[in-house]
């Protein structure tokens, strides 16, 4: 037979505020932003509350950078316009973490901007 364990789900704001900051592992190591945040979340989502929410709106946000990041490569032929797209998609990737992460620290709901919702 198998055991089932059940947790109770626990309130962690702290830890929900780190996962956000967690996609600023990219300017430390030059890689990680969609990596860390999404084991933090999995990890994590049965266990502490509003983490499930909060994951998916990280990994929805982090995969749609990588999707414009893509799209802005052969922009760049094009009067340069894909570098002006990637310095805005660095800025808005350092920006909004932070910015969610204060959010979440309060308790409130995070939003990113043109995020594709890939999870719902």
């Amino acid at each position: 037979m198998r055991q089932e364990h059940h947790y109770a789900m626990r309130r962690d704001n702290q830890l929900i505020v780190l996962t956000h900051l967690s996609q600023l592992i990219t300017l430390v190591i030059g890689f990680g932003s969609l990596i860390l945040p999404l084991i933090l979340w999995s990890v994590n989502k049965d266990r502490v509350q509003e983490m499930d929410a909060h994951g998916k709106e990280i990994v929805n946000f982090q995969l749609s950078v990588l999707i414009y990041g893509i799209c802005c490569i052969p922009l760049i032929i094009l009067f340069g316009l894909g570098i002006l797209g990637l310095i805005i998609l660095g800025i808005i990737s350092v920006v909004f973490p932070i910015i969610n992460a204060i959010k979440a620290s309060n308790g409130e709901i995070p939003s990113y901007p043109f995020s594709i919702q890939f999870l719902k």
